[in-house]
């Protein structure tokens, strides 16, 4: 298959910083759609896998999975879209699309294994895939999205991944005006789970152990906010929600906010990988016929459906623009929470 040489920014080991290097993308095939990346959102992912924190990282590696661009060249079969169309990409670039998860617009829960975005196996040219830090992609057309055009790009991208990590659960529990939501955690994905609750007509809460927060959660559509290292509001709330999102991407005590379930109540575990601890205590689950979930991003037509939903309601993230030479300094910066809320890079600055 022909190639051509791409100019992106990655990493060769764990221990190094990103750089810029060159990455071989294929030329576009009848189903394909190539798109020059306008800009790129910076996910905690991006960071993980840069520096192997999960384990399982191919090196080289170009993160980047929040991905908005101009379309620059389509396959001859492709029908949807047309070269100067605004198009994105998010988490996933392939999946076997016959699995009873693709089958039902799932493709993120391919039995067959979907293919990431970076660090996917590249069914093409060998080797792996490579993400959005980088000047172009060469996308299936069926895992490109189509983005309002009344959404400002730069902020658009964080869409595709902090934005559907939380839309999805919001559509998969119903909720809808009136609902009880709480959101755990002000970040990338709580900032936007806020938001997006908001738009979805809830009365929305956040669970935070700061003060500080209570002013943006309330800029950001939150109705009340909850101190959760505050046993008297913490009593107060209660039994009353429907729903809890919980965005902290590190182990932590979760059975307080079980407690603050109505029943049938469900908490959906969104940021955190791994082991719980302490460990979950069941009686009010059982007492309540409450529950204790998880979720991951969502399919491709559920990305669409957030995106023009997005569009309807005027949605879109809170973000910092960077130069893409300042991706080391971001990655520290985010270490420290220190961005409101999210980092995207102007991918023109590549070309410097």
């Amino acid at each position: 298959m022909q190639t051509k040489n791409s100019k992106a920014f990655g990493a060769e080991s764990a221990q190094a910083p990103l750089k810029e290097m060159n990455i071989q993308r294929r030329e576009v095939t009848p189903t394909d759609v190539e798109i020059e990346i306008l800009y790129c959102g910076v996910c905690h992912s991006d960071l993980h896998s840069a520096r192997n924190d999960w384990g399982g990282t191919i090196y080289p590696v170009v993160p980047g999975h929040e991905i908005v661009g101009r379309i620059t060249k389509i396959g001859n079969q492709v029908t949807q879209l047309k070269v100067g169309d605004i198009g994105a990409v998010g988490c996933m670039v392939d999946s076997c699309g016959q699995c009873d998860s693709c089958e039902h617009g799932h493709e993120q829960y391919c039995r067959n294994g979907h293919t990431l975005t970076y660090n996917g196996p590249d069914k093409y040219l060998g080797g792996v895939t490579y993400g959005g830090y980088s000047e172009r992609i060469i996308v299936d057309e069926k895992f490109v999205l189509k983005v309002p055009k009344n959404l400002d790009l730069p902020a658009v991208a964080p869409l595709l991944c902090a934005g559907i990590t939380t839309w999805s659960p919001l559509r998969h529990w119903g909720v809808t005006k009136g609902s009880k939501v709480a959101v755990i955690g002000l970040g990338g994905l709580g900032h936007m789970a806020i938001k997006l609750a908001h738009g979805l007509g809830a009365e929305v809460t956040l669970f935070s152990r700061t003060p500080n927060k209570k002013q943006d959660a309330l800029k950001l559509g939150a109705h009340h906010v909850i101190i959760s290292t505050d046993g008297e509001q913490m009593q107060s709330v209660k039994g009353k929600f429907d729903l809890i999102i919980d965005t902290v991407p590190y182990v932590h005590d979760i059975n307080p906010y079980v407690t603050t379930l109505n029943y049938n109540g469900t908490l959906v575990l969104v940021g955190y990988l791994g082991d719980l601890n302490p460990m979950l205590n069941t009686v009010p689950l059982i007492m309540g016929r409450k529950s204790v979930a998880g979720s991951v991003i969502g399919g491709i037509a559920e990305t669409q459906e957030l995106l023009d939903f997005c569009g309807e309601h005027n949605i879109v993230s809170d973000i910092e623009i960077i130069n893409i030479q300042d991706i080391n300094a971001a990655y520290e910066r985010m270490l420290k929470s220190d961005v409101k809320y999210r980092f995207v890079i102007d991918m023109a600055s590549l070309k410097k």
